[in-house]
């Protein structure tokens, strides 16, 4: 197996271009080391992308909004106050993954390109509506962050290609967000089901809404339709009610020996509608 060390996203991307057999990433870790651990990966060339500049920086852009560095893992992201204040729900999606000694290496990009169907800070990062910078042999674009997973285990980067930066948008005035899961213990287990909502309000009414499903499909959904059952409500009853039938209505899920599909459509709906109260809380200034 090789090991490289590249300087720059530039020097990473040509790396893996050039790379044959299986290529991997190196971030955080605690993903690719465990399979490797496991024999379910073998790499023949692992690229450590952590001695690159800036990989571990939490800034804050001019517009408000937030750069979030590839290596930066999950511990760091609790510590930061301002982020923590401003995208609670981001940092709690991030925050339940793994032990607090996984909390030290984990990753957002990690959780992200694991493309895991019931990864905990994706819908988060969805309901946000994050985006992340995709650097490549070719350049960079900016991808949104639902746009990264294709299906269990794989994502939509080409050869070559990694992700070099993440991108929390401006939280902006009246703005509110949450994440919350099932698991069958109280800790350290595998979503059954996970919810990410995002909301922003005039007076007491929802004008904008982004609500995402985990572990309900064989990606994170964004569902609109669900959005759009809030959106110009107080969050009363009856929209409450109309987003649990909407959440369950976009449920595509299996039967595992965590849940069942009839469990899971009908945790969505349940777990849809306590996510929408505290993040309608949080924009009212009542909850954190």
């Amino acid at each position: 197996m090789k090991y490289l060390t590249p300087a720059s996203f530039a020097e990473a991307a040509s790396l893996a271009r050039d790379a044959s057999g299986v290529t991997r990433f190196l971030a955080g870790g605690t993903d690719v080391l465990v399979q490797m651990r496991a024999d379910i990966v073998t790499p023949d060339t692992l690229i450590d992308i952590k001695h690159i500049d800036g990989v571990r920086d939490i800034i804050r852009g001019a517009d408000g909004g937030w750069t979030i560095g590839v290596a930066t893992p999950g511990a760091e992201m609790k510590e930061h106050a301002e982020l923590g204040a401003e995208w609670p729900g981001v940092v709690e999606g991030m925050d339940l993954i793994g032990s607090t000694q996984v909390q030290g290496r984990a990753t957002l990009t990690g959780n992200l390109c694991n493309a895991s169907p019931a990864a905990d800070s994706v819908p988060a990062m969805v309901a946000a509506g994050v985006e992340v910078t995709v650097s490549g042999p070719d350049g960079s674009r900016r991808v949104k962050a639902e746009d990264i997973p294709v299906a269990p285990g794989r994502t939509s980067l080409s050869k070559g290609e990694l992700i070099s930066a993440v991108h929390i948008p401006p939280r902006g005035d009246n703005g509110g967000d949450a994440y919350l899961r099932f698991i069958p213990r109280t800790e350290m287990d595998i979503a059954v089901v996970g919810c990410g909502v995002n909301l922003r309000l005039d007076g007491d009414v929802i004008t904008e809404a982004r609500v995402s499903l985990g572990a309900v499909a064989p990606t994170v959904l964004l569902v609109q339709a669900c959005a759009d059952t809030i959106i110009g409500s107080t969050l009363d009853e009856a929209a409450l009610d109309r987003l649990a039938e909407a959440a369950s209505a976009a449920c595509n899920p299996i039967t595992d020996k965590r849940g069942t599909v009839k469990f899971r459509t009908h945790v969505a709906g349940v777990l849809a509608q306590r996510t929408a109260k505290i993040a309608y809380g949080r924009a009212k200034g009542e909850t954190k």
